[in-house]
């Protein structure tokens, strides 16, 4: 039995073979010539100018030499009959002998019956041929893929046009064998097993069809057990059902395990493969396939006596069908090696044959096709006159408007409009006089099936009928009179006709049509073809030309494709991409390219493969100074406790990070470094310490491999941490938990081999042994440094380049990368084909080009710059390519675009290595850098492949000279190995960009007092030594900014002191203005006042006070206020100190200073900068070694959160555990490892005593403090409080303007 199996998997799997040899065409001896065996009068032409058919042989010198139309235009056909139907390979054209008749383009169309022609394709487009350039001479074309067919027609495009259309063919080919059957919808085919039941491992089922209806089922087979396979046309589609042993299965219960084709019923032959091994199944109709596993428990496939192909019959019910029976044509029908209709024919005892013939019925139909829908119309001839009306016709089309029918009554009784109107039927009959009728019916006509519709008018009363379901206008309107008119316009009316016949409001119908009758008479569509019936202009008759856009479906992603007769379209929404083609990913790769977009830390997507396959996925971006972490969570964070578990009953958990393997393992390795931690809290659990090396415990890779070594070791040793650096509990092991004491203990550590992240699975199997208990926690992955977006080569010759693995991009690529360079032009990269080619440069020192050819010729996009790109500074390119657009992007602002043609073709085929910074020809070599190169989101490793390359330098320096600019507020741009980092040391702002304010809250008498000693630059590694050397030199520049939030007034926001008489005071007067007073000298005050607003308003202002020389600029909020010269007597001297908030020593104040120092500042200061100190920073980052003194509260928050808040109570809450917190990992949670109950209960109580105790200590001490406090807080309140009452007496009295002594007042 075994043998027996196996001879016919290799019969099943040779037959296989030998179908796809078959499909691709690849006969060697299928090249004989066709058209020289038939006799001359095979050939036929829409015209001739002989007026008798001529013959056209290649090589025919007799009579007229060849064919030539009466007229020459794209309406003339050339065709002939090879008698039988034969497999054609290849053709050849010459012109007409001896002439100037030459044809320079044509296209081929073949037929089974000489009516119903299908149009040559490749690539999915109309294929035009090459044609003629003289009479005489040859041109040969084989065919990509060879067609069966009996009629050939030859369609010139276009000719000489010093001449007229003349041709002189041929076709090549050999003879085609089939075996054939006919299904009429009530026949069918039974093949039965010769055992009751059939059970496979593996089955090939081929065949080919055609038919005219789009349902109907092909071939069935099933189980008692709900084993199933059924082939079923469902709407012009193919959908296949197969289920292995899963006795759930219905005939209806289930949806198809695929779906495939489209506009199958098109009564042309198409080829259908199923094959499957096991569960593993691919899916073949005509060229398009699809791979995928069944459902169901088993690999056999069990079918009990019989496969019916046809359709399902019901037992014991001779002629009774389940589902609707397949109506058409079958051909080489074979399951597993089996020739089913070769059977059938022979009458074997293994066929049932029911109402089957062995030869196919062709129907006379004839199609039509409305091309344009400008100037496509149809006129038909009718009976005029006739009491009533009768049109029927079938369309079908991808348009939701388009006019269907127009017609002018006779007898005065309107004109009759069909058309299609937002995918609904809508019938209206206009009156001139009296009211009309409207039928609306219908929805979503517009899917591309064949649809019917009648229209009657008898005995006064009007139905319209589609797709057998009749619908009539409201009552009021249905009784009418209707005669007949003589003139039928279908699809549009004539562009330039003034015939009031003939009416259309909306524009012309595309798609085709068939089965037109008119008053019960079928029109000959064939002799309107040939100028003996009606009239027409832009039809494609005896063809229906539909094409289905969206299949393939071109909307990457899961975009959804809708389309029109012309075009089609994505939908992006909710797929996380955007472009024509949903190409482009709206997320960044990498972290890195968020920090240099400017973000802070927080949740982001992170695409890694751009375009790729790959989709988002969510990750946390802790963007800092120094490293940019991404971490990406799972479902298992907290400390978990582990009991019970032994080899036999193992603890697993499986982790999941929301995303695929593919996404995490893209993530890692794009970035330079990835870790997580690994901690295991154990009392009596061991991780190792058996006698035979098997781990009690491990952990379960990327690879879905197991690994015993644990947190802190190597790979590929059972050890941890404390095991590498000897300072494990028991130095016999190599970790703490190998120790098996009876008390908790852990081992804890990173894991940082790349290689063997993320950790998906965690498996226990020493916890059930007595006292044996274990919890543990893995944290999330973790990962910084992005290894591709500062990934920089550098040309210093034009000779010299990077080659890579040839750029496969059918049908959609994107390439972008960073480029910088002096040099006028060079190419960035170059990948060429047999004739396709692609090309991006710079081709002059303003303009990018970027430059394609598919086949079709040569486009070129060209991107101008309005200023110099070789400037030395980074520049963004993108080009993309795809089958909707060709785009080029020059740093993200300017663009250009442009379609390509509808037909032709689109497959860009490329087979050179992709040459990045020269050509194929070593000539337009690029000099200078790119930088994060992508193709298809594909990221190139330049850098590695510049290793031991001549001419070109891993890395390039000078990222500053473009990014600098992104380190504001004075932060100074850094140049790294890979990037760049803003230096924040100079500026009061600190983060990756030195945007982050830095601010505190100053509670009443908080002072922090700098004293400048020599410029001193708070850095982390500053000297603490310092000069006590003091200059007193007046600086020639002094530049003062700070933010402030305040409900405070009087306030003192900041005091310079230079001297014992210099100083530089800014305050907030009791009314809110600002006031800056700079004391020069004993007696000389200068005070300047803005008095906008009210300052203390809860609300952030930001103050800049800038000295150069004598001139002084005061800016209020980013507004200049004042601006003001000093005299050129007056001196300015060194700052000794700065003091933020309350001045705490006496320093010989005078009155104004000292009334706004009465509380000092209440408030939140933010970002304070005198020149080039950062005060407030260096109190809050490097109080241990700045010379700098807090007194009081200081408490570090963020004045932006404190706007309208009340900044007097202010609470401030910092975490620093990030987005998922951190909780303490010293011990597991007593309730997560304790599990005696009377223990927790014991232990409850005495802490709820000791609890109660302190408690009880605590109050009274507290009572005690608080009664002393409170005294001595009343005796600090009583000069604030005398203080506020002087102000009222004396100032309270004056003028609102004069409230403040000031010389200057704005």
């Amino acid at each position: 039995m075994d043998s027996v199996l196996g001879l016919t998997n290799v019969v099943t799997l040779l037959f296989s073979g030998l179908w796809h040899l078959g499909l691709s065409a690849t006969n060697y001896n299928c090249d004989d010539p066709l058209a020289s065996l038939v006799s001359p009068m095979a050939f036929s032409s829409s015209s001739d100018r002989t007026g008798t058919s001529s013959p056209a042989q290649l090589n025919w010198r007799m009579g007229t030499g060849g064919w030539s139309p009466a007229d020459s235009n794209a309406q003339q056909w050339l065709q002939m009959d090879l008698g039988n139907r034969m497999e054609i390979t290849a053709v050849a054209t010459q012109g007409r002998y001896g002439s100037s008749d030459w044809v320079t383009s044509y296209g081929l169309m073949f037929s089974d019956t000489g009516r119903n022609w299908k149009q040559y394709k490749q690539e999915d487009s109309v294929w035009a041929f090459a044609g003629n350039s003289n009479a005489d001479s040859v041109v040969h074309h084989k065919l990509l893929h060879s067609v069966r067919a009996r009629f050939v027609r030859f369609l010139p495009l276009r000719w000489n046009p010093k001449g007229k259309i003349g041709m002189r063919v041929e076709a090549y080919g050999c003879s085609y064998k089939s075996d054939v059957a006919d299904f009429d919808g009530r026949s069918s085919l039974l093949y039965r097993f010769n055992q009751k039941l059939m059970s496979t491992l593996k089955d090939v089922v081929s065949l080919k069809f055609k038919s005219m209806l789009g349902d109907g089922v092909l071939f069935h087979g099933e189980g008692q057990r709900g084993d199933r396979i059924t082939l079923e046309l469902q709407q012009g589609r193919l959908t296949l059902y197969l289920n292995l042993d899963d006795s759930k299965s219905r005939l209806n219960s289930n949806p198809p395990l695929a779906t495939l084709g489209s506009l199958l019923d098109d009564q042309h032959w198409h080829s259908v493969l199923i094959e499957r091994a096991g569960k593993q199944v691919n899916f073949t109709v005509d060229r398009d396939t699809q791979h995928f596993r069944t459902k169901g428990e088993a690999d056999a496939l069990d079918i009990d006596y019989e496969l019916s192909f046809g359709g399902i019959p019901v037992p014991g019910k001779p002629g009774t069908f389940l589902k609707k029976n397949f109506h058409g044509c079958i051909e080489n029908l074979y399951y597993n090696g089996v020739n089913i209709i070769d059977l059938a024919k022979r009458r074997k005892h293994q066929i049932y044959t029911g109402n089957v013939t062995f030869s196919c019925s062709e129907p006379q139909i004839v199609p039509i096709t409305f091309v344009n829908s400008r100037s496509s119309y149809l006129l038909l001839p009718g009976t005029p006159q006739i009491d009533g009306l009768s049109v029927s016709f079938q369309f079908r089309t991808w348009n939701k408007d388009g006019l269907l029918l127009s017609t002018e009554l006779s007898e005065g009784s309107g004109t009759l409009l069909l058309s299609l109107e937002s995918r609904t039927l809508r019938l209206l009959i206009l009156k001139d006089l009296g009211p009309g009728a409207e039928i609306l019916t219908g929805s979503n006509l517009n899917d591309g099936l064949w649809h019917s519709v009648s229209i009657n008018a008898r005995r006064n009363r009007i139905t319209l009928t589609l797709d057998n379901d009749a619908a009539s206008p409201a009552a009021d309107t249905s009784r009418m009179q209707i005669y007949s008119g003589n003139s039928y316009y279908f699809g549009g009316c004539p562009d330039n006709s003034t015939d009031s016949q003939c009416f259309n409001p909306i524009k012309a119908f595309q798609g085709c049509m068939r089965l037109i009758f008119i008053d019960n008479q079928p029109k000959d569509l064939i002799s309107v073809q040939q100028g003996s019936l009606g009239n027409f202009s832009d039809l494609h008759i005896d063809l229906c030309s539909i094409k289905d856009r969206c299949l393939p479906n071109y909307c990457e992603h899961g975009g959804d494709c809708s389309q029109s007769w012309t075009s089609f379209s994505c939908n992006c929404s909710a797929t996380g991409y955007k472009g024509a083609t949903c190409h482009d990913s709206i997320y960044e790769q990498s972290c890195e390219v968020y920090r240099h977009q400017g973000h802070t830390a927080g949740f982001f997507y992170i695409d890694s493969d751009g375009s790729g396959p790959l989709g988002p996925l969510q990750v946390y971006c802790n963007i800092t100074e120094d490293k940019i972490w991404m971490s990406v969570q799972h479902n298992s964070t907290d400390l978990i406790p582990v009991r019970g578990a032994d080899p036999k009953k193992p603890y697993v958990r499986t982790l999941d990070y929301g995303g695929s393997m593919g996404q995490l393992e893209a993530l890692i390795d794009g970035s330079e470094y990835c870790e997580q931690e690994v901690a295991y809290h154990c009392r009596r659990s061991r991780l190792h310490n058996t006698l035979d090396g098997t781990p009690f415990s491990w952990w379960i890779g990327r690879s879905n491999e197991r690994h015993p070594y644990w947190g802190g070791s190597l790979p590929g040793i059972q050890q941890c941490e404390c095991g590498l650096d000897e300072s494990c509990l028991d130095l016999r092991h190599f970790c703490n938990c190998d120790a098996d004491k009876d008390e908790w203990t852990n081992d804890t550590g990173l894991l940082s081999f790349k290689d063997h992240l993320p950790v998906t699975q965690i498996v226990i199997t020493d916890t059930n042994r007595s006292n044996s208990e274990a919890a543990w926690r893995i944290g999330p992955l973790r990962c910084y440094g992005d290894r591709h977006f500062w990934n920089a080569v550098s040309f210093y010759t034009e000779a010299s380049y990077l080659h890579f693995p040839t750029f496969h991009a059918e049908f959609s690529a994107d390439i972008s990368f960073f480029f910088k360079t002096t040099t006028l032009s060079g190419v960035f990269l170059e990948n060429v084909g047999i004739k396709d080619f692609i090309r991006l440069e710079i081709s002059s020192p303003s303009e990018i080009t970027f430059a394609i050819d598919v086949g079709n010729g040569p486009i070129e996009l060209i991107v101008q710059s309005p200023s110099p790109l070789n400037d030395n500074q980074w520049h963004y390119v993108r080009a993309e390519r795809n089958i909707k657009e060709t785009s080029l992007q020059v740093d993200n602002i300017l663009r250009s675009s442009r379609e390509p043609s509808e037909e032709g073709h689109f497959r860009l085929q490329l087979s050179s290595q992709l040459f990045v910074g020269g050509t194929t020809s070593r000539q337009k070599g690029f000099l200078g850098c790119i930088r994060s190169l992508h193709l298809n989101g594909q990221k190139l490793d330049l850098e590695e492949r510049a290793k031991g390359t001549s001419g070109v330098r891993p890395g390039c320096p000078g990222h500053c000279s473009s990014y600098g600019g992104n380190c504001h507020h004075g932060g100074k741009c850094v140049e790294k190995q890979s990037g760049y980092s803003c230096d924040c040391t100079m500026s009061p702002y600190e983060g990756p960009f030195c945007q982050k304010e830095v601010s505190a809250v100053f509670e009443v008498g908080t002072s922090v007092t700098y004293t400048f000693q020599e410029p001193y630059p708070v850095t982390k590694n500053a000297s603490l030594t310092s000069s006590a050397i003091y200059t007193e030199a007046a600086p020639s520049k002094e530049i003062i900014a700070l933010s402030f939030v305040t409900a405070q007034a009087p306030s003192l926001l900041l005091f310079v002191n230079s001297s014992a008489q210099d100083s530089l005071a800014v305050l907030l007067c009791k009314n809110g203005s600002l006031q800056v007073r700079y004391q020069l000298g004993e007696e000389e005050i200068h005070a300047f006042t803005i008095g906008v607003e009210n300052l203390a308003n809860r609300r952030m202002h930001h103050v800049k006070i800038s000295r150069e020389g004598r001139e002084l600029i005061i800016q209020m909020d980013q507004q200049i206020r004042l601006s003001h010269t000093f005299s050129p007597e007056i001196e300015f001297r060194t700052a000794r100190s700065l003091i933020l908030g309350k001045i705490t020593e006496t320093l010989g104040l005078d009155s104004e200073i000292a009334k706004a120092n009465t509380l000092g500042f209440v408030g939140c200061l933010s970002s304070v900068q005198y020149n080039h100190i950062a005060p407030l920073k260096a109190a809050l980052r490097h109080a241990a070694i700045a010379p700098v003194t807090v007194r009081g509260t200081l408490t570090e928050s963020s004045c932006s959160s404190m706007v309208d808040s009340d900044v007097n109570a202010v609470t401030t809450v910092h975490s620093s555990s990030g987005p998922f917190g951190k909780t303490d990992e010293r011990e597991p949670l007593t309730n997560a490892v304790r599990s005696d109950p009377a223990i927790i209960g014991g232990v409850i109580a005495v802490v709820i005593f000791i609890t109660c105790c302190i408690i009880g200590i605590m109050t009274r001490v507290l009572y005690q403090h608080r009664q002393s406090h409170r005294t001595s807080q009343m005796k600090e309140k009583e000069y604030p409080e005398n203080l506020d009452s002087s102000f009222r007496n004396d100032i309270d009295l004056q003028n609102t303007v004069s409230e403040c002594k000031r010389e200057y007042f704005i």
